[in-house]
């Protein structure tokens, strides 16, 4: 546990000194939700209809945006050799990794979803089941960026690839998060999208670190 505590600080502290990509992904989260009552218009009920989908999809396509930070470095300063040889499973490894990545990136995103919200007309009643929303499906998008981040380490310019890989498995999430927040603004349950939700993020905190350290074994044969 100590090893994997580390890894989960060192790699915290190394995207907090490189604070660039991290302030990247949250502006990229502001100004494409800003963008939407621009060119849908300002009417408050049309944008609070949409408001659920539009935060989703930008947090989303922000999450993308920080996914070949995951293992690139490590893979270019030799360091994802190490780690692949440190006393623990490499799978732990890529779950420490994961980690550090969804809190400094994906718990950010569902920390401003409210004011998010805000800026696009959503009901108060949205706001606490955005959050709990984006709190179980962020992790979602770490978990099976993950994936797609190891197998294409040591691509270069593999970002295109990287998301042509991911986006289709994210559906899912993306799907079952908007479904809940539109119940809640619509003053239904949101229960059963929550907890399908959940049933994604158990599944996939089973199985991607699994899968995300064969690959990364792939490429460093």
């Amino acid at each position: 546990m100590n090893t994997f505590r580390a890894i989960v600080v060192r790699d915290m502290r190394l995207a907090l000194r490189n604070s660039g990509g991290t302030m990247w992904v949250w502006l990229f989260y502001l100004l494409t939700i800003t963008l939407f009552p621009l060119a849908v218009g300002p009417e408050s009920e049309t944008l609070s209809q949409i408001s659920g989908g539009v935060i989703w999809v930008a947090a989303l396509l922000a999450a993308l945006l920080s996914l070949d930070r995951l293992f690139q470095a490590d893979h270019e300063d030799g360091s994802l050799e190490l780690l692949a040889l440190a006393p623990i499973p490499l799978e732990l490894v890529v779950l420490a990794k994961v980690m550090a990545h969804w809190i400094t990136t994906g718990l950010p995103l569902a920390i401003l979803a409210p004011l998010m919200g805000m800026l696009l007309s959503m009901h108060p009643s949205g706001f606490p089941v955005l959050v709990l929303a984006l709190a179980l499906g962020t992790p979602v998008l770490s978990l099976i960026g993950a994936i797609g981040a190891a197998l294409t380490v040591g691509v270069r310019r593999g970002g295109v690839l990287l998301s042509l890989l991911v986006v289709p498995l994210y559906v899912p999430t993306l799907i079952f998060g908007t479904l809940a927040v539109d119940s809640a603004i619509g003053e239904l349950t949101s229960r059963p999208h929550l907890m399908l939700l959940t049933a994604v993020l158990l599944g996939s905190v089973t199985l991607a670190p699994w899968a995300a350290a064969a690959a990364l074994r792939l490429n460093l044969e």
